[in-house]
């Protein structure tokens, strides 16, 4: 078992950033790829960043691709999204998850759930 705690949601401004942190404990972490997901009201979850257990490879929803920067640190346990240039459309309920398939794009994908932090983006 994988327990997942995202931390760092919040209200912020068109154009503004904020950091996401997902806290992992349970089996080894490093074990697992990490990924980063959205849900908006009404709207299905969708796949926003993953990254390789060492860090190596990384991926991106063309929506954020050159705005947002996943990242882990493995000695720690977490992983991170930073988020830039923030839009209204990024608005949504952030997850982390965690999962073993390479290259997992989709939630099916992924074993391990966190409870979300809610990301509001105001214009």
């Amino acid at each position: 078992q994988v327990q997942l705690v995202e931390s760092g949601g919040g209200l912020v401004q068109a154009g503004g950033s904020l950091r996401l942190s997902c806290a992992a404990s349970g089996r080894a972490f490093s074990n697992y790829i990490m990924g980063w997901f959205r849900q908006a009201p009404g709207k299905e979850r969708e796949f926003v960043a993953r990254i390789s257990q060492r860090g190596v490879s990384t991926d991106y929803a063309d929506s954020v691709k050159g705005r947002f920067a996943i990242s882990r640190d493995n000695a720690k346990s977490t992983v991170y999204l930073q988020m830039n240039s923030l839009k209204s459309e990024d608005t949504a309920v952030y997850y982390c998850a965690a999962g073993r398939a390479a290259f997992a794009v989709r939630p099916g994908q992924y074993d391990y759930w966190g409870q979300g932090t809610q990301v509001t983006v105001s214009s």
